[in-house]
């Protein structure tokens, strides 16, 4: 079997896994996926060596679009501020539309991926990293001024997690719209700054 071979039956695999995820209401192992593939085991366990493979597979083919997305809005010639707004926005979008088609089996896989925290996290690291490359072309025009990368990269995750958040999807949807996302972004380009305001520096809340 050449290279191609074995990626294409890889994805193939990763696809099947998926359907029986949510034929099943659970995840489902290397035995299973033999079995409805009509394939030895040891076919499968040559495809995904490591009972986590397979869950990684699956994870990286939900993610594949995210990813996508976000190379793209990097590398676009498009202003600094339309970038950020693609970056959340198509990412928004998709995923907004995955939830509504049915959320039964999008809360499943938010609660598997919660199970397994640690091979997601990749793409959120990733995520942070390419966000991270927006905010430093914006400050090369100007913005986010006296700021670091990581500051503003915090500040921004704070502003805008209830549209990249899976778990923020299926709590407050309704009021989730383009619109406001792009209102936040603007008014984060037009004064998010190390600039002290009237709140920054209060060592306190009193009653009025």
């Amino acid at each position: 079997m050449t290279a191609a071979d074995t990626k294409a039956l890889r994805e193939e695999l990763t696809v099947l896994a998926m359907k029986l995820v949510e034929r099943d209401g659970k995840e489902i192992d290397r035995t299973l996926l033999a079995s409805e593939a009509g394939l030895s085991r040891a076919r499968v366990e040559a495809i995904f060596p490591e009972a986590d493979d397979l869950f990684d597979a699956i994870v990286e083919l939900w993610y594949a679009d995210d990813v996508e997305i976000m190379e793209q809005a990097v590398a676009s010639n498009l202003p600094i501020q339309r970038k950020f707004y693609e970056f959340f926005a198509r990412r928004f979008v998709k995923e907004r539309a995955r939830y509504l088609k049915d959320p039964a089996l999008f809360a499943l896989y938010c609660e598997l991926g919660t199970e397994r925290f640690e091979q997601v996290r990749g793409y959120i690291d990733l995520a942070d990293h390419y966000l991270s490359e927006l905010i430093a072309q914006a400050q090369d025009e100007g913005y986010f001024g006296g700021l670091e990368i990581g500051q503003t990269l915090s500040l921004i995750n704070q502003m805008l997690s209830c549209y990249t958040s899976p778990q923020m999807m299926m709590i407050i949807e309704p009021r989730l719209a383009e619109e406001k996302l792009a209102a936040i972004i603007d008014t984060a380009f037009a004064g998010l700054s190390s600039e002290v305001g009237t709140c920054q520096g209060v060592s306190g809340i009193s009653a009025a």
